[in-house]
């Protein structure tokens, strides 16, 4: 990774940068690069072993120390080795540490907010940097659509990059002279302990659900892995919480740290009334103590209300007034696929959704329940080789509030298909209709082909994804550029295909 000329001529005291570890076989170790993959290892680097899904890095140590590595940093004393070895409890952190610390801790001269939560992460954190340019200030920001380190984006490979990614951009967003960061953390990254070394001046959480609750299976657990979070926070941080969410609302009483509270239905800091809402947009007050003003958004459904109110409660907690905050939120046109509308011409609305979980696609399909005269056609499946539990209840959610089910793949990657939609068809009751047709594109035209005048289709499951994993092939496919061909061609209105099921 790059050092960013952070470094001395002979790097960092590891026992300095990560005290309270058994240092064998040196005095200190002095580093000036780090890795945690022994494929990667280059000669002079310190190598952290790490234990986690993919494996246990103890077992590649020779491996490290054969391409070259100069110390290693483990959870165990590793024998035959013969070069020092620092011993620490959790080396997942430790390694988070080094990769800011060889970065000259970036976050530590950053005002840095980190948004976390079930659902909305990704459009809350573009609604914060909205907000926080239309307030002049440069920012960049990390999110599952992008990572922006206030000049230029690059694709993201995940929504929370790993330590040296991370590291390296906040160093970036310094180095270019932005004065804010914002951050999409993920609940594995931060469970995982990816984010270590972050400082945060706000934590935001969204709001956590059900769902994750049913596949976790342990309440106390649950409350463990969220609540880690608000370690990262700086003493002087302060914590954004959904006063509408009973897990918020919890911990609100167990923090020592200052609580903005944003919501609609309980008391809050910051609330929100709907004034009006149609399928492209809709109107709410905004309400902050006296403070109300009106914001105007083409970000539709409750869901997205809450987002805004997330997002404006970051933005008093940095001091920026009401009237820029509103006006940021509406600069925000889109959030690709994010309940993304398309528009081709055709007579019925049509919207792509990343919304996996059973919860997301419960706050599309309701608000489109609001908005539309005709029938609601959903187009759905689940993803593979994870959330198995949750298969019946996304079924159950689609079978309740759309009219037309079509089933099909989402990413199924080496799960057997007909398996996974199995899951699905078992939340759904006897007596709803619904079409199985595993190939995604065939299963897009189905409801396209379907749609009439004043109807709306729902495209869930994948949202901005540009590639479809099968098997261990992964080939380019966008929900969004399949219905535009489709439409374009005027396959539309005519006929349903696949392999109905009547009750």
């Amino acid at each position: 990774m790059q050092n960013h000329g952070f470094l001395k001529v002979h790097g960092l005291p590891l026992t300095e940068i990560f005290p309270g570890g058994r240092l064998f076989g040196a005095e200190e170790v002095w580093f000036s690069s780090c890795t945690s993959d022994a494929r990667n290892c280059r000669d002079g680097d310190l190598y952290v072993a790490i234990l986690g899904t993919q494996g246990d890095g103890h077992l590649e140590v020779a491996k490290a120390v054969a391409a070259g590595a100069t110390a290693l940093v483990t959870e165990r004393l590793v024998p035959a080795q013969a070069i020092p070895q620092y011993i620490v409890s959790d080396t997942r952190i430790a390694y988070a540490q080094m990769c800011h610390a060889l970065s000259g801790f970036p976050s530590r001269r950053l005002n840095v907010v980190g948004v976390t939560g079930s659902e909305g992460k990704t459009t809350t954190t573009c609604l914060i940097q909205s907000m926080i340019r239309h307030a002049s200030l440069q920012s960049g920001i990390l999110n599952t659509l992008g990572y922006c380190d206030g000049a230029k984006t690059t694709p993201a490979d995940e929504s929370t990059p790993g330590p040296a990614v991370m590291a390296d951009y906040l160093a970036r967003m310094r180095a270019g002279g932005c004065s804010h960061a914002v951050l999409e953390l993920s609940d594995r990254a931060i469970v995982q302990r990816q984010t270590a070394g972050i400082d945060l001046d706000v934590a935001c959480i969204t709001r956590w659900n059900e769902a994750e609750l049913v596949s976790n299976g342990n309440q106390e657990e649950f409350r463990l892995r969220k609540s880690r979070i608000f370690e990262q926070l700086r003493p002087e941080g302060l914590v954004v919480l959904n006063a509408d969410d009973p897990t918020c609302r919890a911990f609100e009483e167990e923090l020592h740290h200052p609580v903005l509270t944003f919501g609609m239905k309980h008391p809050a800091s910051i609330t929100a009334t709907l004034v009006e809402r149609v399928v492209s947009e809709q109107t709410f007050l905004l309400e902050w103590g006296p403070e109300t003003i009106p914001v105007r958004t083409h970000l539709v459904g409750d869901h997205h209300i809450y987002n805004c109110l997330a997002a404006a409660a970051v933005g008093l907690a940095y001091g920026i007034e009401l009237e820029t905050i509103a006006r940021g939120l509406e600069r925000v046109d889109r959030i690709p696929g994010h309940l993304e509308r398309i528009e081709c011409g055709q007579p019925f609305a049509l919207f792509v959704d990343g919304g996996h979980t059973p919860a997301a696609l419960r706050s599309s399909l309701r608000t489109l329940r609001e908005t539309t005269a005709g029938r609601l056609i959903c187009v759905f499946g689940a993803p593979g080789e994870r959330d198995r539990e949750l298969r019946s209840h996304l079924g159950g959610v689609a079978a309740k509030y759309a009219d037309s089910l079509i089933i099909t793949d989402g990413n199924p990657a080496r799960e057997n298909s007909e398996a996974i939609i199995d899951g699905i068809l078992s939340g759904i009751p006897e007596d709803v209709d619904f079409t199985i047709e595993l190939d995604r594109a065939s299963a897009i035209e189905i409801a396209l082909s379907g749609a009439e005048v004043g109807d709306c289709v729902l495209i869930a499951g994948r949202g901005h994804q540009s590639w479809q994993i099968v098997g261990d092939r992964r080939f380019p496919f966008d929900d969004r550029e399949v219905a535009r061909g489709c439409l374009r061609a005027g396959r539309w209105g005519e006929s349903f295909g696949g392999e109905r099921h009547a009750a």
